[in-house]
């Protein structure tokens, strides 16, 4: 193949990239990364960042500890786990779920091509947003007006997944499978105003999540529910104590 047809095949790869970008704009607007942004604004700073976009499978890895990102991570559909495998006992261990908007690997491109200490993995079909990490904190060469209002919501979006993995700590810091389990689902009640709610995960990803053993979990939910704490059916909860 000539210079002159790869020049064109990239030419026309990159038209249906941004053909792909222009039509996912709504889904997009959802994302904090971009929050308040027009689908004009949108447009113009997707020609800056120049994201790629892929598909992944559920249980696909995204990113393993083998890579240095330099790439961080959007999520337009689906869910994302990071995750630490233990090599010792086998034992997988959920450190976070990024939903739709959310953003991952953003802290490992900042430390400078540090090898990843934790997996990404699809938690269940997802689509995810590529994007240089530098393009993000660099000003562009066009001096795109949009790029402080990026700025702005990438550290506010950075700071809630900061105190979001606080929350965390303090759930699985707690001193027995229930007290974790409590501190767990009064937080979901919260977030979602009501003692009716929706989790995330299945039984066997809250062990993960909560750094307990799966039967220990089931045991203590049983047990919570002879007790009259809560009431559930699979990963529908109805919390019956006061927050």
């Amino acid at each position: 193949m000539d210079s002159k047809n790869v020049l064109l095949n990239d030419q026309q790869n990159e038209q249906q990239i941004g053909a792909k970008m222009k039509k996912n704009i709504p889904s997009l607007q959802k994302c904090r990364l971009f929050a308040g942004m027009s689908p004009a604004d949108l447009e113009i700073l997707l020609g800056c960042l120049q994201p790629r976009q892929k598909s992944f499978y559920k249980n696909n890895y995204i990113l393993t500890t083998e890579e240095s990102p330099n790439m961080a991570g959007i999520v337009l559909s689906g869910a994302v786990h990071i995750v630490s495998d233990d090599e010792h006992d086998g034992r997988r261990r959920i450190i976070e779920r990024i939903e739709n908007g959310g953003m991952f690997a953003a802290d490992f491109c900042h430390a400078h091509h540090e090898e990843l200490t934790v997996s990404a993995i699809a938690a269940e079909k997802t689509e995810v947003l590529f994007v240089d990490y530098r393009r993000i904190l660099d000003a562009c060469s066009s001096a795109c007006t949009f790029h402080t209002k990026l700025l702005k919501n990438f550290v506010i979006l950075q700071a809630k997944q900061k105190v979001a993995l606080l929350k965390k700590l303090e759930h699985i810091t707690q001193s027995t499978t229930r007290k974790k389990l409590l501190s767990y689902l009064k937080e979901e009640a919260r977030l979602f105003e009501k003692s009716r709610f929706r989790i995330p995960f299945n039984h066997e990803e809250l062990a993960h999540y909560l750094s307990v053993e799966r039967s220990g979990l089931s045991a203590e939910l049983s047990k919570m529910r002879r007790d009259g704490l809560i009431r559930y059916e699979k990963k529908h909860f109805e919390l019956l104590v006061e927050l």
